[in-house]
């Protein structure tokens, strides 16, 4: 487990994990009203959720496997990141791929939150790369 501290504001839902196994956190809408989503757009819906993480973590927003199987509903920029020196309210980018509108009630889990390690990258410039079986393959290159 990693420190995260966290605002909540009032009337907001604290992140969630509904089993002792499960890797992510349920974030819940922040509405004053049902938001609809209709079959085709997309809706930024807000949590009331502030977190800060600790230098070197990140914060990957996912979607809810039910609402993507069931209603069509996924994220964009999924997943999300929230680097570690974000301080904004947590924000989620909703779709609806599905061919009904999508109604979304306050408190309602809409996405998953999974805390992960990151590194950075030391580049260093070369006009050569070493060679692989693979090489520049890829896009289906191995198959299906």
């Amino acid at each position: 487990m990693i420190p995260v501290k966290i605002t909540v504001t009032e009337g907001a839902c604290l992140p969630s994990y509904q089993t002792r196994g499960s890797s992510g956190a349920d974030l819940h809408a922040f509405l004053s009203e049902a938001l609809t989503i209709e079959p085709g757009s997309i809706a930024l819906v807000p949590t009331g959720l502030f977190i800060e993480l600790p230098y070197g973590y990140e914060a990957q927003i996912r979607p809810r496997s039910g609402l993507a199987l069931k209603h069509g509903i996924t994220l964009l920029n999924t997943p999300g990141t929230i680097d570690s020196d974000y301080r904004g309210e947590i924000k989620i980018i909703m779709a609806n791929f599905g061919k009904d509108p999508f109604v979304i009630e306050n408190g309602m889990r809409i996405a998953q939150m999974v805390f992960a390690r990151t590194f950075r990258g030391d580049f260093e410039i070369t006009g050569d790369l070493s060679g692989t079986d693979r090489n520049e393959g890829g896009f289906g290159h191995s198959g299906v």
